[in-house]
């Protein structure tokens, strides 16, 4: 499977998966095709692995509702790395209430994850209670601009989600615009080391954790399988000859103080402001044309959640290209706030109802 969010989901042998709702349309990112069969309704719900974008990208994509939980409150024990430092697993469904009853089941501590002994703390939750229809009266909500705003932004998304904000505001929210995470931008420019590209170790000491029941033992193995799409091959050679960094490596070590500084300062906005959620589009631009590697691409997922470790759910919030293309709308919290995200996200659904079925696929019976 293919990893490119820009691109689509893609295998050697059986080609491109299709967006549903326009078939030469991207399903953006490589949980893509559990996506489009959730929208298309060929399954209740899915599963989805998130690094960066790959939950709540696909979920925006295909109308759908995709959950990014807080880092710890749920396991990935499983879920093959990209980086340990961002992997989390959550599921994709066509309504909050069924994209809840998943999410009960998984979250919780895992003996096979050390990241989960955090949940204990948060936990038992029933998440049903968060299912309330005026769960908008008295929220606070910011709009994040710093996350969608750049020059290629599309003016229908833009448009959308401005009635989607108007859409709250009538169900009691108030809506803070803009809220700023204040001193974000200078700790961006001064990352210093930069990320810890920690793909390697986090790779190699999974496959090693499965001894015989994987028949390629590291990195260097699969590249010299080739064994795996062309489109990823740049990058599994760039990583295998890269440094294998662990968690006590310096570009790791540096990478953990950074991923904190910008939590302290995400939740000092959260506090300062009285916000109970930041909102912004999931994408900035409507997914592209399959082969398109030339329009922006417009995804917003990449660094507020996976870099604090916060949680966040997309909700669809309409469509753009004469009503044709779904657009969504990401609601990012605190540490350990699903509950209150899920009202909003719940609040928000039943009060506008903007998702409907793909017209390329058979209605439900």
């Amino acid at each position: 499977m293919g990893l490119q969010p820009v691109q689509t989901v893609n295998s050697i042998l059986p080609g491109y998966t299709r967006n549903p709702y326009a078939t030469d349309r991207v399903t953006a990112g490589s949980s893509g095709g559990t996506a489009a069969a959730v929208a298309a309704s060929l399954v209740l719900v899915g599963l989805g692995s998130d690094t960066g974008n790959s939950i709540r990208g696909p979920s925006s994509h295909q109308a759908l509702v995709g959950i990014r939980s807080t880092m710890g409150l749920t396991s990935r024990a499983g879920v093959f790395p990209l980086s340990i430092l961002a992997d989390i697993a959550g599921p994709m469904a066509r309504t909050v209430e069924d994209a809840m009853k998943v999410f009960q089941v998984i979250v919780g501590a895992d003996p096979d994850d050390a990241v989960t002994a955090a949940a204990a703390q948060h936990l038992p939750q029933d998440y049903a209670a968060a299912l309330d229809r005026n769960g908008l009266r008295g929220a606070v909500i910011g709009v994040l601009h710093q996350a969608y705003e750049r020059p290629t932004t599309d003016p229908e998304i833009v448009r959308v989600f401005q009635a989607a904000l108007e859409e709250m505001k009538r169900a009691g929210a108030t809506i803070v615009d803009p809220a700023t995470v204040e001193g974000l931008d200078e700790l961006r420019r001064g990352r210093g080391a930069g990320p810890c590209q920690g793909f390697k170790y986090d790779l190699n000491h999974f496959l090693a954790a499965r001894g015989d029941q994987v028949p390629l033992k590291n990195l260097t193995d699969i590249v010299k399988s080739g064994r795996f799409h062309p489109n990823n091959r740049d990058r599994l050679d760039s990583a295998d000859k890269g440094a294998e960094n662990g968690p006590e490596s310096a570009a790791c070590v540096a990478d953990a103080a950074y991923r904190q500084q910008v939590s302290d300062a995400v939740t000092k906005t959260m506090d300062k402001l009285k916000l109970d959620a930041f909102v912004y589009p999931t994408w900035s631009n409507p997914p592209r044309l399959i082969g398109d590697l030339n329009t922006p691409h417009g995804d917003n997922s990449q660094f507020y959640s996976p870099t604090t470790g916060f949680p966040a759910i997309n909700v669809p919030m309409g469509f753009t290209r004469g009503d044709r293309l779904p657009a969504g709308m990401t609601i990012y919290g605190r540490a350990w706030s699903e509950a209150k995200l899920l009202k909003i996200a719940y609040a928000y659904e039943q009060a506008t109802h903007k998702r409907r079925a793909p017209a390329s696929t058979p209605p439900l019976q």
